[in-house]
């Protein structure tokens, strides 16, 4: 789920709910808080898969023609 604060503009992009979510788990995984590396660095040894693939379908059905009628995947 998708994490709102009141205080946080609010952004309109496709996938912006996937992308936050992404992004905190990233910047707040133990590979980046503790060992100190860059969070591409942690992506390529496997940390946040599940939300890094939702991100990716997500962005995906953005040029599918058939989401238009079914619609974008994701929040």
């Amino acid at each position: 789920m998708p994490k709102y604060y009141e205080d946080k503009e609010e952004d309109d992009r496709a996938c912006a709910g996937v992308r936050e979510d992404f992004k905190a788990c990233l910047l707040q995984h133990d590979c980046v808080v503790k060992e100190g590396k860059k969070p591409s660095e942690c992506l390529k040894e496997g940390h946040c898969k599940a939300l890094q693939t939702s991100f990716f379908e997500c962005k995906r059905s953005m040029l599918d023609t058939r989401s238009r009628f079914r619609g974008r995947k994701g929040y």
